[in-house]
């Protein structure tokens, strides 16, 4: 963690998972689906599917921050030393995962590269101690070739997404911080991530800070500072997109909501014009053949125009918006990446606790702000993702993107049907 962050930061005992049965010797609430299963599969004494269902979705194994290597699996494997004298590896499932420690960090792990990479002192891998899931193997070349055969049999890189996934214990009440992450869902389901938490660990320390730098060229505490408030404020995405759209509204006011759509792209152009008039003075050069640079500008802006028209006659017809629809802003694609930029800012170490709760709700606040439903902030996210990355291909870019939709309007477990927008 950089210094700043860590001298602000707030250190706790909370270093690793430890989670005690109820006392009262009722059933366990597990924090997610995977540990509600490995739970049952202890009680039933299954450790081999248990092994199988932690190939699947992979581990997370703590590592002491001031000892990290660059290298995520060169960063030693943190051991304990039995009373028996046999030495220990201690690794966990995503959903009991801590609450993030300025000093230890957590990285993901599959059953393959333990196999491979567990050190020949360590006799015993633990999984999930100190929880009501746990479980205890031995490190021999024999189970070592089970976890090479599981993982390879059944792990997959790109496997885990495309999901809704709801932690069932840890959440934030209902108010502004549970709704700012429910601002993130469409990123969470992506990437099969749990949407109501900010105990974030991501995909591990490693691989977060990954992400942030080759994605949007974040590398340090500063860069996610800038980047972060540049996408609370709403100033990542292009001006003119919310120009256009504001136009249009500009010109519902005036005459209606049957619109024209030529008069739609006048008001573009003249508005536009005008505006270099404003801030340049009465000699500045604004009429058509004037200046080349503003004529090619309000040309692309008058397009623009009808590529949302087209955007939004496909997402009438996928019931994307209903069917008098049509969006009004895009600031959904930057406030719902300031939600999941919040959560990456922490998995890579570079925001505090106190940052991440302050971001989340500003993004709560900045979505209220702009639309009055889930339906209608979705909408808004994806045109925004659209006139970025699709160019009217309607490929993934798009059909990705409306699955999600479709699962976040519909599913009963989905934050858009159990958090008021409102």
């Amino acid at each position: 963690m950089h210094a700043a962050a860590e001298a602000e930061d707030e250190f706790h005992d909370e270093i690793f998972p430890f989670v005690p049965a109820p006392e009262d010797g009722s059933r366990w609430q597990a924090p997610a689906d995977l540990e509600e299963h490995l739970y049952e599969l202890c009680e039933a004494d299954d450790a081999y599917t248990y092994l199988r269902a932690v190939a699947v979705e992979g581990l997370y194994r703590p590592v002491a921050l001031h000892e990290k290597d660059p290298d995520a699996d060169a960063s030693p494997l943190l051991t304990v030393d039995l009373p028996d004298g046999r030495k220990a590896a201690q690794v966990y499932t995503a959903g009991l995962l801590p609450r993030p420690h300025p000093a230890v960090v957590y990285e993901f792990v599959t059953l393959g590269a333990l196999a491979e990479g567990c050190p020949d002192d360590v006799d015993i891998l633990v999984i999930n101690p100190a929880t009501p899931c746990e479980q205890y193997y031995l490190t021999t070349d024999e189970e070592r070739e089970v976890w090479a055969d599981l993982h390879e049999r059944h792990h997959r890189d790109d496997g885990l997404g495309d999901r809704i996934e709801t932690r069932r214990t840890g959440a934030p009440e209902p108010g502004p911080l549970l709704h700012g992450l429910a601002c993130g869902a469409h990123l969470c389901f992506a990437n099969g991530a749990p949407w109501n938490t900010l105990d974030w660990h991501g995909a591990g320390h490693h691989n977060e800070v990954g992400r942030l730098a080759e994605s949007w060229g974040v590398h340090s505490r500063e860069d996610w500072l800038a980047t972060q408030e540049r996408l609370l404020t709403r100033e990542v995405s292009p001006w003119y997109w919310d120009f256009v759209l504001g136009a249009r509204l500009a010109v519902i006011a005036e005459v209606g909501p049957r619109l024209d759509p030529e008069r739609w792209r006048e008001c573009v152009e003249v508005t536009l014009r005008n505006r270099v008039v404003e801030t340049g003075g009465p000699d500045t050069p604004h009429r058509p053949g004037d200046d080349p640079e503003l004529d090619d500008f309000v040309r692309a802006m008058r397009g623009l125009v009808g590529k949302i028209l087209r955007y939004e006659a496909r997402f009438r017809a996928d019931e994307l918006l209903p069917p008098d629809g049509f969006v009004r802003t895009v600031a959904a694609w930057d406030i719902g990446r300031a939600s999941k930029m919040a959560r990456w800012g922490r998995g890579a170490r570079y925001a505090t606790e106190a940052e991440l709760r302050t971001a989340v709700e500003r993004t709560s606040r900045a979505a209220q702000a702009a639309y009055t439903s889930w339906e209608e902030f979705s909408a808004g996210y994806i045109l925004g993702r659209c006139l970025h990355f699709d160019d009217e291909s309607f490929g993934s870019w798009y059909t990705d993107v409306l699955h999600a939709h479709r699962a976040l309007t519909t599913d009963p477990d989905s934050p858009w049907l159990t958090v008021p927008f409102k």
